[in-house]
């Protein structure tokens, strides 16, 4: 059997890897080909193509930008999924290129079977695209246990599988106790949110310094690449009682959260992997203006933070574009460090949220859901040829 995968950024290469490794546990004879990260390609072999490092945009701006590149790509995906016929395409996330190439994938084959894993969010942005999304995909694999409930009632097939992010965090426990002076900040993966938004962490560090000079902080770098485009601004402050006040670590997020007394966390996967880890937090958000008021325009919820979106209320303090300055995000990070109480009603609500996504094993559940899938409809093909 051949499975075709398309994941367009880095956490889903993550989610993508998970998968395609309990895919091969329970079948190894399986053939697994598509484009994604250098994790995906890692597992699948010679033909994966990694293409991570362009596909993984931000903003209407930078698409539009590099909208040649992308009508390339696509015609090449349909080509390569045409050319080699698997058993299943399964598209992860990147709602803007998979659900245009699930379009076009049923308007060449009817028989094609297009499973979603990490389904688009059009529950914040445009619920009618639902039943318009049940005529293009077969199943929905959900990592969020409301969403399976919703699609369903819409008539697209969903099955809630577990949040990957749960095993992959489990693995990156380590046993440490929290600095009372250690800030985490954690301004993202992208090179364009982190010229947007890491000013602004750095600003309110200087506030939170100025009211106590003993804190320190450590930065969250995805890449090497964003490590070089934050150090100058971090070598600038200095140090205090021997040691550098701010810290780059690069590839340590999940050391960082378990170890610091709080964070500022860029929106995104990085809000849930704070809640997870117990690490008390406010949210950053700060795009080009041109992307957030389309985006604006389009998104149909009270919260933009995945935490916050679960337990349908302002557990994490948000600060989004022009409400995201230093002074206001310090007084918000002052409460999040001084008050115990605020602290533990926070952790309290994080347990409670990270309860709902179930437990370690959902890259398995995916799996077999897929493997399930492709045999219920190998058996009808074998009858309808009959």
């Amino acid at each position: 059997m051949t499975i075709y995968f398309v994941a367009g950024e880095v956490s889903a290469d993550n989610h993508g890897a998970a998968l395609m490794r309990s895919l091969r546990e329970l079948d190894p004879g399986l053939k697994l080909i598509g484009r994604g990260g250098p994790q995906m390609q890692e597992i699948s072999g010679t033909e994966f193509k990694n293409w991570i490092g362009d596909a993984a945009v931000l903003g209407l701006w930078e698409v539009l930008r590099k909208y040649g590149y992308f009508r390339e790509q696509f015609q090449e995906t349909l080509t390569q999924i045409l050319d080699s016929k698997p058993d299943a395409v399964v598209l992860i996330d990147y709602p803007g290129f998979n659900l245009r190439l699930a379009r076009a994938l049923r308007r060449k084959s009817h028989r094609q079977k297009i499973i979603y894993y990490i389904s688009p969010q059009v529950w914040a942005w445009n619920r009618g695209r639902i039943k318009r999304m049940a005529r293009l995909i077969n199943l929905v694999l959900c990592i969020f246990p409301f969403e399976a409930d919703l699609y369903n009632q819409s008539g697209l097939r969903a099955v809630f599988v577990g949040h990957p992010m749960i095993e992959r965090l489990h693995a990156r426990r380590i046993n440490a106790e929290r600095d009372p002076n250690l800030i985490g900040l954690f301004p993202g993966s992208r090179m364009r949110e982190v010229r947007k938004i890491f000013p602004v962490m750095m600003e309110t560090a200087r506030l939170l310094l100025h009211a106590n000079p003993n804190l320190h902080f450590e930065v969250a770098a995805a890449s090497d690449e964003l490590s070089r485009e934050m150090s100058p601004a971090t070598a600038a402050f200095g140090q205090s009682q021997g040691r550098q006040v701010i810290q780059i670590r690069v590839g340590e997020t999940a050391e960082v959260m378990q170890r610091a007394w709080a964070g500022i966390v860029a929106s995104g996967s990085a809000t849930l992997e704070a809640a997870y880890f117990g690490m008390p937090f406010v949210l950053i958000y700060k795009v080009a203006w041109p992307t957030y008021l389309a985006a604006r325009a389009v998104v149909n919820v009270n919260y933009l933070g995945m935490p916050n979106l679960l337990a349908k209320k302002e557990v994490v303090p948000e600060f989004i574009q022009r409400q995201a300055k230093a002074d206001s995000i310090s007084r918000a990070m002052r409460r999040v460090i001084e008050n115990k109480s605020a602290r533990k009603q926070m952790i309290s609500e994080f347990d409670a949220i990270i309860s709902e996504l179930g437990s370690i094993g959902a890259s398995e559940t995916a799996a077999r859901a897929i493997l399930k899938e492709i045999g219920e409809s190998n058996m009808e093909g074998r009858l309808i040829t009959r």
